[in-house]
Parts: C-alpha cells; structure tokens; sequence
C-alpha cells in the first residue's frame, strides 16, 4: 500500500462515475429541459474512435455538443458511444472516459475539467501549519511553528 494517498485520482474516479450516471440517464431518458453538455476530449488517446476526416480536421481535441440531436448512446463502464450528426452526416464515436479533458453543461453553469495525471503520480502538498490535537495530546506543546486552533470558538 502507499504511504500517501492520491486524492487526485480519487476525484478523477468520481468525477468520471458521475459523467457515467449522467450520461446513461440521458440514454434512457433524454436531455431535461435546457440543459447540454459540451465535451471536449483528447483525439489522440489510444481508444478513441472517430472517423478519419473527423481525426484529420481535429487533430489532437475535439468538443461535442449533445443537445437536440443524437442517437444511440450507450455507455459502458470505461467508454460511451454516440452518433452526432455532422453536416447531415451521422457519424458513431467512441470516447473513452480517460480521454475526456473538459465536461461542461452550460446551462447550470456546471464543469468539470481533467488535468492531465499518471494514476500513480502524488500530488505535491504543503505542509499544513495547522496542528490538530485530539483529546490525549491536550497537554503536549505543539512542535515548531505551528498555530493551534481550537474548535470551540466556532460552535454556536
């Protein structure tokens, strides 16, 4: 087990199980009311699949907009396909979840945004000059410079 842990690729996980919600409702229900989602993916991931003149034009980020016409979305644990219609053209894509880079229904004013992150990289973060203390260490002086801050001025 690491010594640390990575709440970066945490986050990732959950914000990409909420896009997999999301998105199968929409497959099974269609899109409420005003709301559309603007997804912008990264076309050079492995598992994406586009069409040629769609990889040629948009040759490393692509943007989708799903709102009035669509079909046959599916999603799957890793990938959801759809078809969009380009120029009175229906085209099926596979977009990878890894891939996508932004997720965006505007809306709500509602985004989520990928950083780019190996799922064994840590996160690099300051030491907190914060100590907490809980009840067995009430006597011991707080080590360096750290501030105490105590709970019981906020409680109402």
């Amino acid at each position: 087990m690491s010594e640390t842990i990575n709440y970066g690729a945490l986050m990732h996980r959950a914000m990409r199980g909420l896009m997999r919600e999301l998105l199968t409702d929409i497959g099974k229900n269609g899109l409420p009311g005003e709301h559309h989602f603007f997804i912008t993916f990264d076309t050079r991931h492995h598992d994406v699949a586009i069409a040629d003149w769609l990889r040629d034009r948009y040759p490393e980020e692509m943007t989708l907009v799903i709102q009035h016409w669509f079909e046959n979305l599916e999603v799957f644990d890793d990938h959801f396909n759809i078809t969009l219609n380009f120029g009175n053209n229906p085209e099926p894509l596979v977009i990878p979840f890894d891939a996508i880079k932004t997720f965006v229904d505007p809306s709500v004013e509602f985004g989520l945004r990928f950083e780019d992150q190996d799922e064994n990289e840590v996160e690099e973060v300051p030491e907190s000059p914060m100590v907490v203390l809980d009840g067995d260490d009430e006597d011991e002086p707080p080590k360096g410079d750290a501030e105490v801050v105590s709970l019981d001025q906020f409680r109402k």
